[in-house]
């Protein structure tokens, strides 16, 4: 029987309230005091590092369902109609009568850095109950997003991700930023044996690997305890490391709104084109292209390119993609 998805995502799915840009110098406290700051910009939008990855792979033409957990609140019914909008299948996404559905707020500067501050709700309590057997063994790919914010989620990562490729999926890990600051990396050494694909940002790489020279060894490092590592760079690219060989590609330039989510919806691009049979460097460009076009419009969704989008902005900077 051929799988009903193409790809489940596995993972945080919040509002984000996304103001800016807030003209501060890089480091500087905000003005508390009951002083009010006047931005640009102020948008409600869908959030999540999983929730935003998987509309770019809906977007993208991907079946996709999702799987998590939000409270019964207005907060939790936007989420819900959000993905729905946007092709995701939302028959996973369990609703908690006791827990609020998190909340985040997304501060950006004119240099596209951003300060995000999180009210976890339902993330703590998110765990293997929330993910349905029939998804992981009836999916082409398994996605995880924001481990460290999902702790009971994370601890069970492992079996869940190892079911997944016993019934032929692909899988793939974007850990997202620790809050905590700790990383664990020894924690991460189950998980990564059973991720095909893990998607760093160049921060969280070196963080994941401490003691890395650079950012090439850091990639290398992480290759070396199991997945293909590909690290998102900004404006300088990104690159795919597989242990022996680092593969890259210089990006797609653009001149972002904001950059939220941007990572979210590269993991989309490369996820869909591993899963269109493109090889390891193609699919870092589309990538690429997914992850810079998707910086058009504020916050993480509503810029996010179609399969045709992407690949055209390739055409126009030079490349040829399949």
């Amino acid at each position: 029987m051929p799988p009903t998805y193409d790809l489940l995502v596995i993972g945080d799915a919040n509002p984000d309230v996304v103001l800016g840009p807030l003209d501060t110098p890089p480091g500087a406290a905000l003005a508390f005091g009951q002083r009010e700051q006047l931005v640009d910009t102020g948008l409600l939008t869908l959030g999540g590092s999983a929730a935003i990855m998987a509309c770019g792979a809906a977007r993208l033409g991907l079946r996709v369902a999702f799987a998590g957990r939000v409270g019964d609140d207005e907060a939790g019914r936007f989420i819900v109609a959000a993905l729905n909008d946007r092709g995701v299948d939302t028959h996973a996404l369990r609703v908690d009568p006791d827990r609020p559905t998190p909340l985040t707020v997304v501060l950006t500067r004119p240099d596209g850095d951003r300060a995000i501050l999180t009210a976890p709700g339902t993330l703590p309590a998110t765990g293997p109950d929330d993910v349905p057997e029939a998804l992981l063994t009836g999916s082409r790919h398994v996605h995880a997003a924001s481990y460290f914010l999902l702790p009971r989620l994370a601890d069970a990562l492992p079996r869940l991700l190892r079911t997944a490729r016993e019934h032929g999926a692909t899988t793939s890990l974007d850990t997202n930023d620790d809050p905590s600051g700790e990383w664990a990396p020894g924690r991460l050494d189950a998980v990564l044996a059973v991720t095909d694909v893990l998607l760093p940002n160049a921060q969280e790489a070196r963080a994941l690997a401490p003691g890395a020279q650079s950012l090439d060894e850091a990639a290398r490092q992480l290759a070396a305890r199991g997945p293909l590592v590909v690290v998102k760079d900004g404006a300088d690219g990104a690159l795919a490391h597989d242990g022996r060989t680092v593969l890259r590609t210089r990006g797609v330039p653009a001149r972002p709104l904001d950059t939220v989510g941007a990572g979210d919806s590269f993991d989309a691009g490369f996820v869909a084109a591993r899963l269109r049979g493109l090889s390891t460097i193609e699919a870092l460009e589309i990538a690429a292209a997914c992850g810079a076009l998707s910086t058009r419009a504020h916050g993480g969704t509503p810029a996010q390119p179609t399969w045709d989008e992407a690949t055209e902005a390739l055409v126009r900077n030079g490349k040829n993609p399949s």
